[in-house]
């Protein structure tokens, strides 16, 4: 499942070709996705001008002129692609071969379930071969209370994700400290594979009790490595574009970079690269998740 850099990338994206542009008309393929489609969603949107393109968490918001918000989300395997008008359609990236989609990656699909045409002759597709994502529209003006956007906790990269937030986010739990970065609400949009490489790069073992980081003299600089941490981790796979381990892709179709700087991510039995460091990395299973560590380094 693409995770924040992902799809901040996918934003990042969208917004070049969406910003300021009017949505002529919006084609759909089926009546859902992973659930069904608001009523008259496509005339709903057809003439509406593109105000926003935001995230919230692994969330797109896309804010209209009329007050409503798009709000989307990639579930496990969707994803976008722009056709610049007059131009050869940009490439979806790898196939999802499991999910039976083509091998003809700059062609239609029959997993391509959502059209956007919009005023300059631009088509934007959204692709999804295991109807995983969402698509909603909500009101922008109480978007924070939506149902899926409500129990979110701060954006890891904004000034809300601190020290002292994530003391009170993990004081008094008694669950490994991964499985406590992966609640939503302590941190929003933090997944599994960023979690790890935090954990690391913090020296902080996903085993650990949460609740012990919030204890003792040095509780303080152990919360403020690890939201730097976090922070350091992210920016670095923006900036990389994110990481395709399957068939993740930008909006422009370029695949991720950064799945070739991880550190402890999907490198069982490799020696840790933390200079001086004599581990290798493990691999556990917590909460059903594959977790990659270094039992020597990470306490």
């Amino acid at each position: 499942m693409p995770e924040l850099p992902e799809v901040e990338t996918v934003r990042r994206g969208l917004e070049t070709a969406l910003l300021g542009r009017r949505i002529e008309k919006v084609e759909l393929n089926r009546g859902d996705l992973r659930v069904p489609f608001p009523d008259g969603f496509a005339s709903r949107l057809a003439g509406r001008r593109i105000e926003t393109v935001g995230r919230r968490a692994k969330y797109l918001l896309v804010g209209l002129d009329d007050g409503k918000s798009l709000l989307m989300h990639l579930g496990m395997s969707g994803r976008f692609t722009i056709h610049p008008p007059g131009g050869r359609p940009l490439p979806l990236g790898e196939p999802d071969e499991e999910a039976g989609e083509s091998s003809d990656a700059t062609g239609p699909s029959i997993h391509d379930h959502v059209t956007f045409l919009l005023d300059d002759g631009t088509r934007i597709v959204y692709t999804d071969p295991r109807r995983f994502g969402l698509m909603d529209l909500i009101d922008t003006a109480t978007a924070s209370h939506h149902k899926l956007l409500a129990g979110l906790g701060p954006e890891p990269l904004g000034n809300d994700f601190n020290a002292e937030h994530l003391r009170a986010g993990l004081d008094g739990r008694e669950t490994p400290l991964k499985s406590a970065l992966l609640d939503q609400r302590v941190v929003a949009g933090l997944g599994n594979i960023y979690a790890c490489e935090a954990l690391h790069r913090a020296a902080l073992s996903p085993k650990r009790i949460a609740a012990t980081l919030t204890r003792g003299r040095n509780s303080v600089e152990r919360l403020e490595a690890l939201v730097r941490a976090v922070r350091s981790v992210l920016d670095d796979a923006i900036a990389a574009g994110g990481s395709t381990l399957r068939n993740y892709a930008s909006a422009q179709g370029r695949p991720g970079a950064f799945q070739h700087r991880f550190d402890v991510y999907d490198r069982e039995g490799e020696p840790c690269p933390r200079p001086g460091c004599r581990g290798t990395v493990r691999r556990i299973v917590q909460a059903g998740r594959s977790t990659f560590y270094c039992g020597v380094c990470q306490r």
